[in-house]
């Protein structure tokens, strides 16, 4: 019975260090052809570009496309919603219980307006900034306490142009900059689960 008890205290010890050694990164944006170079895409672009340099491939599943990553010890389960981005949360939580990983891994890279191209900011926690696709994450998950990586995209547009303005492709200057920014977001990904959040934040919060 003792011995027993002592496997099943060990399994259950390993169980939650598996846990902690896994991240649940989500790129956010929408499927179809017609938005895959659009600024609010970013989420998907910087996934796409993880997984080519590492040579893994997405599978469809439900309620998105999924990989696989392993650096350092550490696993990541990559995820391109395909709920569309208004309801992204629907994808986050499935895979978040699929995944058993708990919510302080959990990582969302999300394109903003309130911050410039070039600038990249990492949160623990926060509102949506009237982003559909956080404020439908926070809905589901009930909770806002769920790190981000913010990647500026600006706010180059007129009134009432939004929509227009974020569901538009990049621009030739701004196609020049991305891939030292989607770089840098990758790096960010990898040392979430290295180094932890804290640091990273110190480390690459990046400015424009």
């Amino acid at each position: 019975m003792l011995k027993l008890k002592a496997l099943l205290n060990k399994l259950s010890r390993k169980t939650i260090q598996e846990a902690t050694l896994k991240y649940l990164i989500v790129g956010l944006g929408n499927i179809g052809a017609e938005y895959k170079n659009t600024r609010h895409n970013i989420g998907f672009k910087v996934l796409d570009a993880l997984a080519g340099a590492s040579n893994i491939f997405f599978e469809d599943k439900r309620y998105g496309m999924v990989a696989e990553y392993k650096f350092k010890a550490r696993n990541y389960v990559l995820l391109k919603p395909s709920t569309y981005m208004n309801l992204s949360g629907q994808a986050v939580n499935y895979w978040l219980k699929q995944t058993k990983v708990p919510l302080e891994n959990l990582l969302i890279i999300v394109d903003d307006i309130a911050l410039p191209l070039g600038t990249i900011r990492i949160k623990p926690k926060g509102g949506d900034g009237g982003h559909n696709g956080l404020s439908n994450i926070t809905q589901v998950l009930g909770t806002a306490n769920y790190a981000r990586v913010r990647f500026g995209i600006g706010d180059n547009f007129h009134k009432g142009q939004q929509i227009n303005y974020v569901l538009g492709e990049w621009t030739a200057d701004e196609e020049q900059k991305l891939p030292e920014l989607i770089g840098h977001t990758v790096e960010i990904i990898k040392s979430f689960g290295t180094i932890g959040l804290e640091l990273t934040m110190t480390r690459l919060n990046k400015k424009g």
